[in-house]
């Protein structure tokens, strides 16, 4: 077993590595960024006003739940343990600089999100039950010709379906166990069970129920981690300038690595730019599943929508994560400790100096919202899984695999299962393979879909409707 492991690390840290997945991530979205023409900087506040005001589109429109949902059932899928502890941890890793790889990470990453969403959508199906179903998978196959549509449509769900039971169930309930029992110390088995209970009746429920309770929870854990971070940074508002400056400076010469040693810029890179695509997973097809449910018949709205992830995610989530353990000097300390610890005594430190009774709360602030965030990771990669199995196997797979699901939440929970969760990670790396080779053949696609809408002079009226390109 032992070996098992050590060849699936061996495997997992060479397609996760900076010549394999994070370069070809990270240059795919700087390639469509520049086909794009720069589309999320100048579009950003009109794709927050629809996903954050508008929220949804006129009646009559097919899809299954509305833009908003499906945003929050993606923010669900990626506002977790990566924007707490794994963004500490890039900091721990590579020092302040980190923070700046992670942001390019989220810039380019907006693109890679918008034309996965707009192609999830284009090429979206209606399922044997009347459900809009898409993604990755169906772009492929019916977007690229012959029998390499399929392959890479195949290969998308067939590592979907497996990275959805560990990187998207198994892990996500033993932290939200492990929290709740170093806390609270209640045990694993009941917190086990509770999520059983909890998660079967939304998965059990379908689409529908996991966007209106994505709707419903993430938001407001969202809105009240960044007041608690605001919070904190307030406190320390003089020492905002000196941190950003940091960020900027060690970014490009590694000079200021946690422990106060030295790291080259290299690892600064790395650290951030692996850790800024774990945080929103732009890059690995999921977030065009959820966009392929929306209420919608116009991709490119849809596609505004869905990039506003990214932005919420890396951009604002992650950056106050990470400014608050550089202010309050924490990341001087911990080094490459655990990263969920270090957000933690960071938001002690930054509440002590407010009233030594609130820094108490920082570590409660933290396990609540680990807890929650992965759980809400694994309403979300319910349905990415369950899509995939769709597309395999037909809706006759859908009920054994929700049921299954569920049980792996259990198991999950209350066992330590290494091979399977460097297994899942693996799929999970492999899962951006395919999409990425879709992105980049169907890139004509993406950059006409999106001339043509707006080549409208009315394109900013939320009704407009758009001849889609294929019925040109």
């Amino acid at each position: 077993m032992d070996q098992l492991t050590d060849m699936l690390d061996t495997l997992s840290g060479i397609i996760w590595s900076e010549y394999v997945l994070i370069p070809l991530l990270l240059l795919t979205g700087l390639f469509l960024t520049i086909r794009l023409r720069l589309l999320q900087f100048h579009k950003l506040f009109h794709a927050l006003w629809l996903a954050l005001v508008r929220r949804k589109e006129a009646e009559g429109v097919q899809g299954d739940i509305s833009h908003y949902q499906a945003l929050s059932t993606a923010l669900a899928a990626t506002v977790g343990v990566g924007n707490i502890a794994g963004a500490a941890l890039a900091i721990g890793m590579g020092g302040p600089g980190a923070l700046f790889w992670m942001w390019m990470t989220g810039l380019v990453g907006m693109a890679t999100k918008y034309s996965e969403a707009l192609l999830g959508v284009k090429y979206r199906q209606v399922d044997s039950v009347g459900k809009q179903s898409g993604g990755p998978m169906f772009y492929l196959r019916h977007g690229l010709p012959g029998g390499l549509g399929l392959a890479l449509g195949v290969l998308f769900a067939v590592f979907g379906a497996i990275a959805a039971f560990g990187i998207g169930n198994g892990t996500q309930a033993n932290t939200v166990s492990q929290q709740l029992n170093n806390v609270w110390g209640v045990p694993t088995w009941v917190a086990g069970v509770a999520m059983v209970i909890i998660a079967g009746t939304v998965i059990l429920g379908g689409i529908k129920s996991i966007g209106r309770v994505a709707a419903g929870i993430v938001p407001i854990m969202i809105v009240l981690y960044i007041g608690i971070t605001l919070t904190v940074l307030i406190v320390h508002v003089g020492d905002i300038p000196a941190a950003l400056a940091l960020v900027l400076t060690d970014a490009f010469t590694g000079q200021a690595a946690a422990g106060g040693g030295a790291a080259s810029v290299f690892v600064v890179i790395q650290a951030g730019v692996a850790r800024g695509i774990f945080s929103n997973e732009s890059g690995l097809g999921t977030g065009a599943i959820a966009a392929a449910a929306a209420k919608t018949d116009q991709p490119v709205r849809q596609a505004m929508v869905s990039m506003t992830q990214t932005f919420i995610d890396t951009l604002i989530v992650v950056t106050m994560t990470c400014l608050v353990i550089i202010v309050t000097g924490v990341w001087e300390e911990d080094g490459t400790g655990d990263g969920a610890q270090m957000t933690s005594e960071a938001l002690q430190s930054g509440l002590s100096a407010i009233t030594p009774g609130l820094g108490a709360m920082g570590g409660y602030i933290v396990a609540i919202s680990v807890a929650v965030f992965a759980f809400t990771t694994i309403l979300g990669w319910s349905y990415y899984g369950e899509r995939c199995i769709d597309f395999l196997v037909g809706h006759r797979g859908v009920p054994v695999y929700r049921v299954v699901f569920v049980a792996m939440i259990y198991v999950g929970a209350v066992a330590s299962l290494d091979v399977i969760w460097v297994a899942s990670d693996i799929a999970n790396g492999l899962m951006a393979l395919p999409n990425l080779i879709g992105l980049l053949l169907l890139s004509p696609v993406i950059v006409q879909e999106t001339q043509r809408y707006f080549s409208n002079p009315d394109w900013k009226n939320p009704d407009i409707k758009v001849p889609d390109v294929r019925q040109q």
